[in-house]
């Protein structure tokens, strides 16, 4: 193992994998624990910086880690779990189909700015699979007297999985990739139903996220403050986060 490396793991969060699922052909949950878990200043939507490429000397310093959401946190078990989603077939899903219970993994929080706001009375969540566990995140910690609207799309809805409690909040919908046109008929028919002081989450590909952005603000007029986005991939990139 080279310095950088060592570098990489003195700053980074030590866990061990404990437990990992296939929940779909493309989608596995892995939880990890770690003694820092326990007492961490969690709010609803961040993510980790995990090692993925570590020990591999093929693999440039860009591409050792990735981004991922935390789809549920444990204080007191001092457990994490992340749904890792395969389909980019690159660094990270590579290391979601080949890790190990008991393996050692290093790990940084990460904040951003796609994060629970509850300050909202209705709510709308559009994404597509690499986006669900996050939302399902978000979704989870609103009061329950919140309005949730929601459009969760895949070309293949087998691909989709329950929240961690066991619950489907969202509404799925079946479609291509970047499916901007479609979803806007979607929309026109959900956004009546909202109502009081509204905002949408919009996250998965990036595509979507600018088409959407520009709709919301443009055409609806709504306030930059009532949209959060998250780009998650681009097709054309690599590593997008």
């Amino acid at each position: 193992m080279g310095l950088v490396e060592t570098l990489i793991k003195k700053v980074l969060e030590k866990g061990t994998i404990v437990e990992k699922t296939q929940l779909s052909e493309s989608v596995f949950k892995i939880r990890i624990r770690s003694e820092h878990i326990k007492n961490v200043d969690f709010v609803p939507g961040y993510f980790i910086r995990l090692g993925v490429g570590i020990g591999k000397d093929e693999i440039g310093l860009k591409d050792k880690v990735r981004s991922y959401s935390i789809w549920d946190v444990d204080h007191e078990n001092k457990t994490i779990e992340l749904a890792v989603a395969t389909h980019s077939k690159g660094i990270g899903a590579e290391w979601a189909e080949n890790c190990q219970v008991g393996d050692e993994v290093y790990f940084k929080w990460k904040k951003g700015n796609f994060l629970l706001d509850d300050t909202a009375d209705s709510y709308l969540m559009i994404g597509d699979l690499s986006a669900l566990s996050h939302l399902y995140m978000i979704n989870r910690h609103l009061p329950d007297a919140k309005q949730v609207e929601s459009v969760i799309y895949t070309s293949d809805l087998s691909e989709l999985f329950s929240d961690v409690d066991g619950t489907v909040p969202f509404d799925f919908y079946e479609m291509d990739q970047n499916p901007t046109a479609v979803l806007s008929e979607v929309l026109q028919k959900l956004l009546p139903n909202m109502s009081g002081k509204k905002m949408v989450y919009i996250a998965g590909d990036s595509r979507v996220c600018v088409a959407l952005n520009k709709y919301f603000r443009k055409e609806l007029n709504w306030n930059t403050k009532q949209i959060k986005t998250k780009p998650f991939w681009n097709p054309d990139k690599k590593g997008l986060e």
